[in-house]
């Protein structure tokens, strides 16, 4: 007879006492895989499905531990330093076990629902009435099974669920999940189908359909707002924002978040292009959200 192996996932990434995915304290889970490729993407280790090697220069002491466990031969030490042949890695993750310095680690883990769920309950003390687990990527949903398995044990444990998205799905996957959500924090990148498609790498029109499927089947929704200088931080687009929270009253509202450099050193240890963006002042960003109130939008976070 056949053993069943449990479901697992790629998970690069939990972190606890998040206070930035969702209301209240909460865990996120982030999932490796995403279907688009936002040029600002914070987290660029998220994209690909497959675990990586991470290699941060600066810390590196050219020990050699590396080069004497690799079974490629992918680390070479030389009078001038480390350097490191991501062509012929299959991130074992043996180098990372001996780093003494922590420059390489591996960024992505095969886990067990079971497995993920232990580190959840270390902060189900913390969530309050209005905390809870948000799953977040990459795209979470490019492992569907593997989400659909921990919103339902979340559930059975009565803790709230929140699941990040970029909304780039047919809408019969949300249904799916919606039975297990309380929250979808939903991204809303660009009102100009063709920068959404130029940026993001395809058109917007999916984010709006599921906009309007979603509030409309009743689900609690938040669009989650990157503004990124350059690109949509313009009138049309904070018009529509302000438009998109009045025309779906169901819509819990629009959270604005201006771009941030964090994905430029994550690039970085993984051997990828980034486009970098301007980065502006809270001033700057107190008035982007000062104008989409004027118009009359809803907004979350506003302090």
């Amino acid at each position: 007879m056949e053993r069943n192996e449990p479901l697992t996932g790629i998970v690069f990434g939990i972190q606890r006492f998040s206070i930035h995915d969702g209301p209240g304290i909460r865990t996120t889970v982030f999932l490796k895989g995403c279907n688009v490729n936002c040029r600002w993407c914070h987290n660029p280790e998220g994209i690909g499905m497959q675990p990586v090697v991470g290699y941060t220069a600066d810390k590196c002491v050219s020990c050699g531990g590396c080069a004497a466990v690799c079974p490629n031969g992918c680390h070479h030490i030389t009078s001038t330093g480390h350097s490191f042949d991501r062509t012929q890695c299959v991130a074992c993750g043996k180098c990372t076990e001996v780093c003494p310095v922590q420059a390489l680690d591996l960024i992505g883990k095969r886990m067990t629902a079971g497995e993920v769920m232990q580190a959840v309950r270390k902060d189900c003390k913390y969530y309050g009435s209005d905390g809870g687990v948000t799953i977040s990527g990459g795209e979470a949903l490019m492992q569907k099974a593997f989400v659909l398995e921990l919103l339902r044990r979340c559930k059975d444990e009565n803790i709230h669920c929140a699941l990040e998205t970029n909304g780039v799905h047919r809408f019969e996957t949300y249904e799916q999940v919606m039975p297990y959500v309380d929250l979808f924090l939903l991204d809303y990148k660009a009102t100009d189908s063709d920068v959404h498609q130029a940026y993001v790498g395809c058109s917007n029109t999916l984010v709006l359909q599921n906009l309007q499927k979603l509030t409309a089947a009743g689900a609690q929704v938040l669009v989650r707002c990157p503004i990124i200088p350059g690109v949509n931080d313009n009138a049309k687009h904070f018009n529509a924002i302000a438009g998109l929270t009045k025309a779906y009253p169901r819509l819990l509202g629009a959270e604005i978040l201006p771009y941030h450099r964090l994905g430029v050193s994550k690039a970085k240890r993984i051997d990828t292009d980034y486009q970098e963006f301007e980065t502006v002042p809270v001033s700057v960003s107190d008035e982007w959200k000062r104008y989409i109130l004027e118009q009359g939008g809803r907004l979350v976070n506003v302090e």
